[in-house]
């Protein structure tokens, strides 16, 4: 592996480890069983590999170049990570009056959807990695193979990390699934979803 690729890996390390909408949507989901945590780390990678192979085509330089579709597209972004909190937050107040502490069922599909969508209508990701994928094209180099591998790194990561923050809240699980832990870490959860969906929707609103 030359320098290159390992500067890069470091720092696509980094942009997918950042504590986000991606992140926390994965550990509302893990609280609810492995397996809905799981999926919903394979739908942010799938999301990721949408938004690399745009990245790789060009189609993101558009979003750049076309400010009306890239507010439309973090307000629809923004609309649903907010959705997802008040949506969370609404069960925590609804299972505190019941006195029950399981959170509420998701599907595997389910799960694997929320990753995707929550990842996916996120137009910074495409226009971060449309900018930083080609400065670790070497001079001279097809342009394409190369920005696939880096496209694949990125996609890798996603699929070592999320994942593991994934089994890492199942592990903890019997303690994480006590009733009162369990609702107090969702208000928290839903509350940071909230959080980043007003900031989402809030942000092409001020532009």
């Amino acid at each position: 592996m030359d320098g290159q690729l390992i500067a890069f890996t470091g720092i696509a390390a980094g942009l997918v480890a950042m504590p986000g909408a991606d992140f926390t949507v994965v550990v509302r989901n893990a609280l609810v069983s492995r397996r809905a945590g799981i999926a919903c780390a394979l739908g942010i990678a799938g999301a990721l590999l949408v938004h690399t192979a745009l990245a790789v085509a060009g189609v993101a330089a558009v979003l750049t170049a076309v400010p009306p579709l890239f507010r439309a597209l973090q307000l629809l972004g923004g609309a649903y990570v907010l959705y997802l909190g008040v949506r969370t937050l609404h069960s925590v107040r609804r299972r505190r009056a019941a006195g029950t502490g399981d959170p509420p069922v998701v599907s595997e599909a389910g799960a694997l959807r929320q990753g995707f969508v929550t990842n996916a209508l996120n137009p910074k990701a495409a226009v971060t990695f449309l900018s930083l994928l080609p400065q670790f094209v070497p001079a001279g180099s097809p342009t394409t193979p190369r920005m696939l591998v880096l496209a694949l790194i990125v996609v890798a990561l996603a699929l070592i990390w999320f994942p593991a923050v994934a089994l890492l809240v199942d592990r903890l699980g019997r303690w994480l699934r006590r009733p009162r832990t369990a609702r107090a870490i969702e208000a928290v959860t839903g509350t940071a979803l909230t959080a980043l969906g007003l900031g989402l929707v809030l942000e092409p609103l001020r532009a």
